[in-house]
């Protein structure tokens, strides 16, 4: 049996991912484990994970594969200043020297990563490096539960491609069509995150947010949306793009876009990180989403009508807007769709050990016709019993430990019902960029007031953001008009009308935060203000703890359903150890953490009103 290493690194998201025999053993980012976010460096850590949970060393390995072609981008990036030169040398003096001395020498780079690890044998160590777009699509397709599917690929951009269509059928994928840098979805999308005012490669989820705070029937949305369609970009009947680069920057620039002609264009400047959000950033959102959906959907009937497959497989970062998503299901255009969880750069590590694995050396892929291969993302590390001990020992934590899981379920369930909010570490941690139940802060949907206390006295994060529901799949189709599963938090749909309040005339006139407190539903904390919600429906079969806490809470309350978002605060990845989860616990207002068997109530710790003390301890640490 193969046994593959795949390799995200250096330029965003770095991962690691272990396939034996073509299935996945184990992946995780590197992010978790240095606690720096969206990390570019080496993964080293998660390496050293991906090895010790499989027990190979790396002389075992039949191959290291990293998920793109260096020398393509470097290619890339000369053409591209050749071809708007003279513009751009100060980008391009200050690109090259890193290119020349870090990028062009990957292999170097790679090996010495390794020596951290290991001692290995270099002459006998298989390296490979897959096309970008061929990593994110083998990452989708290989692990799908289709023999055959068309496959659509969107991101901001690999080496050259910014989105492709691809057939995969059996152990092989050929790619059709793809539309080339400079332009590019994602990077249009990602140009609107900056100009108002989020980071680039981590706030696009934020603008997602923003958009339903938008007016729908406002001249404003119609009139940017125009705007975007006739100045920025030009749409094509097949999806594809083009882009205008008078107004861009991000081809030879150091910033996305050029700030003084887009402020002339919308009629106000660039918000600034942290100032306040208007109606008209509300509305600008709304219309580059609208347009970013239409994009999508195109390429996905492009996407039909050159394959003619009934099944769709998704990719890239792009396939992480989950509301574009939910409109691609509701439209019908594909029978079934499949989205890779860890869609963005990270799972490229994942879909780089699987394109070797299929495409390198040729492995026969044994399809059923059934679930996913990826395990519910359920890839990353464990920990045992004794090193929660250990944990608890140092910072001489309080806690519970129940024989009794049921009883844990009881008691922990009641908690929520009653108002609390619950840190909820269990298992193995999730590979992506969601929390999926084992690395969760847990809250009651019902409570009209947890939205608004989850993002300001846990999460520390914007007020605005809204929260996803886990639902056990057997109640979803009650709360939510969704027909097909959602284990992986990547489809939004709308909230049922018979559980929607009614809504005020002048609602889309009300100031931002009184829409966002306004009663919307039954289960307000997770319906956002258009009625929708980002499900992930909960599944017996792949995390029976997460199902039965659920299960539980259904038992008490009638309501099979609990807001669920990640275990982390703004800024930090989620939690992966148990010190992870106290610290984290210890440092926010949550109630109670939940590791395993063991219960910690807030107020039963050692200067639990303390913070400042338990920050400097935690700092020393």
């Amino acid at each position: 049996m193969k046994k593959i290493l795949g390799i995200s690194a250096f330029y965003h998201d770095s991962a690691a991912a272990l396939t034996i025999g073509g299935e996945v053993a184990a992946a995780a980012q590197e992010e978790r484990f240095t606690r720096i976010k969206h990390t570019s460096d080496f993964p080293v850590n998660a390496i050293k994970y991906c090895l010790e949970e499989t027990g190979l060393n790396l002389d075992e390995l039949d191959a290291v594969v990293f998920y793109d072609k260096p020398l393509l981008k470097f290619e890339r990036l000369l053409e591209t200043y050749y071809a708007f030169a003279p513009k751009g040398l100060l980008s391009f003096l200050k690109a090259i020297p890193v290119w020349l001395n870090e990028k062009m020498f990957l292999k170097k780079l790679i090996y010495d990563g390794l020596k951290e690890i290991q001692h290995f044998d270099k002459k006998q160590l298989t390296l490979l490096f897959p096309e970008h777009h061929l990593s994110h699509a083998s990452s989708a397709f290989f692990v799908s539960p289709y023999e055959e599917s068309a496959i659509l690929t969107i991101d901001g951009v690999g080496e050259w491609s910014t989105a492709s269509i691809a057939m995969g059928k059996g152990n092989a994928i050929s790619m059709i069509k793809e539309l080339h840098f400079p332009h590019s979805l994602g990077l249009l999308y990602s140009a609107f995150t900056y100009f108002l005012g989020f980071t680039v490669n981590s706030g696009e989820y934020k603008l997602m947010g923003l958009a339903p705070y938008g007016d729908p029937d406002s001249e404003e949305v119609k009139k940017y949306t125009s705007i975007i369609k006739s100045e920025l970009a030009d749409i094509k009947e097949d999806g594809s793009v083009w882009l205008n680069q008078k107004y861009f920057n991000y081809s030879t620039g150091l910033k996305m876009i050029k700030e003084k002609k887009w402020t002339a264009l919308f009629s106000f400047p660039r918000r600034k990180p942290e100032a306040e959000i208007e109606q008209r950033h509300c509305n600008l959102a709304m219309a580059i989403q609208k347009v970013t959906e239409e994009i999508v959907m195109k390429m996905a009937v492009e996407a039909k009508r050159v394959t003619n497959s009934e099944n769709l497989c998704l990719a890239g970062g792009v396939a992480l807007n989950c509301v574009a998503n939910g409109k691609l299901l509701q439209e019908k255009v594909f029978k079934n769709i499949y989205i890779q969880p860890a869609a963005g750069d990270a799972g490229g590590s994942l879909g780089a050990a699987l394109a070797a694995h299929y495409l390198y050396f040729s492995e026969e892929r044994k399809w059923e016709n059934k679930a996913d291969k990826m395990a519910g993302a359920y890839l990353g590390p464990d920990y045992s019993e004794k090193e929660i001990g250990l944990m608890n020992r140092k910072y001489k934590a309080v806690f519970k430990k129940y024989a009794d899981f049921n009883e844990l379920c009881a008691a922990v369930a009641a908690q929520i019902a009653d108002g609390k909010v619950v840190g909820w570490f269990q298992g193995r941690m999730e590979f992506g960029p969601r929390a999926l139940g084992n690395r969760s802060i847990l809250g009651d949907a019902r409570n009209a007031d947890m939205q608004k206390r989850l993002n300001l006295k846990i999460k520390y994060r914007e007020g605005f953001r809204p929260f996803a529901p886990s639902v056990l799949i057997e109640n979803s189709k009650d709360f939510f008009d969704l027909d097909v599963a959602s284990p992986y938090m990547l489809f939004v749909a709308p909230v049922k009308k018979e559980r929607r309040e009614k809504l005020p005339g002048n609602y889309h006139n009300l100031p931002l935060w009184e829409k966002l407190y306004h009663k919307r539903s039954d289960v307000q904390s997770v319906t956002h203000l258009d009625f929708s919600a980002r499900i992930q429906t909960v599944h017996k079969e792949t995390n029976p703890r997460y199902w039965e806490l659920i299960n539980e809470f259904k038992n008490q309350t009638g309501y099979g359903i609990v807001v669920n978002t990640s275990f982390n605060v703004r800024g930090e990845p989620i939690v992966c150890t148990p010190y992870d989860a106290y610290r984290c616990f210890m440092s926010t207002e949550m109630d109670y953490l939940v590791m395993n068997d063991f219960v910690y109530c807030k107020t039963d710790q050692p200067d639990w009103q303390n913070e400042e003390k338990w920050m400097v301890k935690f700092k020393m640490d």
